[in-house]
């Protein structure tokens, strides 16, 4: 369903009013990729390091049925690996998108950084029985691949496994760029007024302790006055504060307020920002944009929405049923690698297109508010996927004439029941609130509903009594 939209967006909103001749565009389906024997995701690769502005739209990483379902060779890995590595991945930046005037789940931004190379992602694993496993260091200074022979290693692991059954696995966390992660989060954050925090599990996980480190010597030598001068470690004492991942993940519920930033390992990361798109909504409404870097240090953009493709819509669609999909997530994607690489020309060439593409996120927005969204966010009475196109397509054209009489007050928030991904299970719900309502009357009172909080763990703390990450979340 993501093809179809953005190349309805592409021809309604972006071609009538850009030139886009020099674009270049590279087909990722499984298809193509099976044709080319993955050579289209090289030639991709090759030109992003060239271009440094990239705009991806969701791809399939084909499970063993669609395989058999498109006749592939075999099942193509995601590309994303291949991206991040061939653009020296540092960091995958996940914010939350707001529209002025409608709430969706924080009141402020959340920003996320999560590392975007090392972990369990890139681990190497075995099947093995009963015998004794032992892990292997040897630097590259001694010649040879061969390693047989060799004595200049360090054993970085030895254990007796002594179940019949075991799995063993092997990785590694590169930390030379988390430098480079460091100022790119701090100086976001400065820059919006957004509180820091790194997250970490290194009171349990030691080898987690370089990364907190490097990250505060980071934030100490370049970026404590600045956030000090604005006022914006005065809950904090002053200090970056690390938190516990155990309790990250009750923050981001608690801290519904916004106005946070986190920085995280690659799994970490990649786990919360999950949950900071519940919180949010869905992940409909969170950027997703790999940092990387050229081997001459000029930064490679790469931007995408945080959602998958949305076969269930693309199914209807195919059947001739009305679908709603909501672009707002590719939107703010295709925006930011059109800012990006305008940055590259500069001059007249800039400005213009930053002029067109704020233009064009206040059509989007300004449609929501306006009422004419797609339905889950409007509701029933909400647009069919081709006539929100069209309806932004208008307000834009406006816009771009320097028209701008229109009076749209803000929207109500919009029902989280509209989401056709909402799965409440409204009996349990019920279920709940009786629970809660100790008296049987239909309503629960201050008493019941502060009973209610410390009991689901989401009450909110005195801030001479929040948990230091030596008391959170250790084990």
């Amino acid at each position: 369903m993501t093809r179809y939209a953005m190349q309805l967006v592409l021809d309604k909103w972006i071609t009538p009013h850009i030139d886009i001749d020099k674009w270049e565009f590279y087909d990722l389906s499984c298809k193509s990729r099976d044709d080319t024997e993955d050579q289209v995701l090289k030639d991709a690769v090759e030109a992003g390091k060239r271009l440094k502005s990239i705009f991806k739209e969701p791809t399939i990483t084909p499970t063993e049925v669609q395989v058999k379902e498109m006749g592939l060779s075999k099942g193509w890995g995601s590309p994303n690996g291949m991206m991040r590595r061939g653009w020296n991945g540092i960091t995958i930046s996940r914010d939350t998108i707001h529209i002025e005037g409608v709430e969706l789940g924080y009141r402020r931004p959340v920003f996320f950084e999560r590392h975007a190379v090392g972990g369990e992602y890139g681990a190497g694993w075995k099947p093995l029985t009963k015998g004794k496993l032992i892990t292997q260091f040897f630097p590259s200074e001694g010649g040879a691949e061969a390693t047989l022979g060799r004595t200049d290693f360090t054993i970085v692991d030895q254990r007796d496994l002594k179940d019949n059954d075991s799995v063993a696995v092997v990785y590694h966390n590169p930390l030379d760029n988390v430098e480079d992660l460091a100022h790119h989060f701090f100086s976001r954050c400065l820059a919006a007024d957004i509180v820091p925090y790194v997250v970490t599990k290194k009171t349990v996980f030691k080898w987690q302790e370089a990364f907190w480190s490097k990250m505060k010597k980071v934030f100490d030598d370049h970026y404590r006055t600045q956030f000090l001068e604005k006022g914006l470690l005065e809950k904090c004492g002053g200090e970056l504060q690390h938190l516990i991942s155990d309790a990250a993940t009750m923050q981001i519920i608690r801290w519904n307020d916004g106005g946070f930033g986190m920085a995280a390992h690659n799994y970490d990361g990649d786990m919360l920002t999950d949950e900071v798109a519940q919180v949010h909504r869905s992940p409909g409404f969170i950027t997703s944009n790999l940092i990387g870097k050229t081997d001459s240090g000029e930064l490679i953009k790469e931007f995408e929405a945080s959602h998958g493709t949305v076969a269930d819509l693309w199914n209807l669609h195919q059947k001739g049923e009305e679908t709603s999909f909501n672009p707002l997530g590719m939107v703010e994607a295709i925006i930011g690698a059109m800012d990006h690489s305008a940055s590259f020309a500069g001059g007249e060439t800039e400005i213009d297109v930053h002029n067109f593409t704020k233009l064009l996120r206040k059509a989007v927005h300004t449609s929501f508010r306006a009422g004419e969204g797609t339905r889950d966010m409007c509701g029933p009475a909400g647009l069919t996927t081709e006539d929100f196109v069209d309806v932004v397509a208008k307000r834009l054209k406006r816009y771009l004439a320097g028209d701008f009489s229109e009076k749209v007050t803000g929207a109500a928030t919009p029902k989280r029941k509209n989401d056709p991904t909402y799965d409440v299970d409204t009996e349990a719900v019920r279920q709940m609130f009786d629970k809660y309502d100790k008296n049987g009357d239909g309503t629960i009172d201050i008493e019941e509903f502060e009973s209610m909080v410390v009991k689901l763990g989401v009450a909110p703390h005195l801030k001479s009594k929040e948990k230091t990450d030596n008391e959170a979340g250790q084990v």
